[in-house]
């Protein structure tokens, strides 16, 4: 599943690289936080690798 705004790609990119060890789980904020508890490697792989041109910064419901 895409990332649906560039916010989420960001995170999901922070939560990656605690997964992968490449930085401290304690740098992690909010909602990389959770993401990097509750999603596997390879769901954040699908949402740090969506291509950010053309989304918004952040989505409202």
């Amino acid at each position: 599943m895409p990332a649906k705004s560039a916010a989420q790609q960001k995170a999901a990119g922070a939560a990656l690289s605690a997964k992968r060890g490449e930085t401290p789980k304690s740098a992690l904020k909010g909602t990389s936080k959770s993401m990097a508890e509750s999603m596997t490697e390879k769901q954040l792989e699908e949402f740090a690798h969506t291509r950010r041109k053309g989304k918004p910064e952040h989505v409202t419901d």
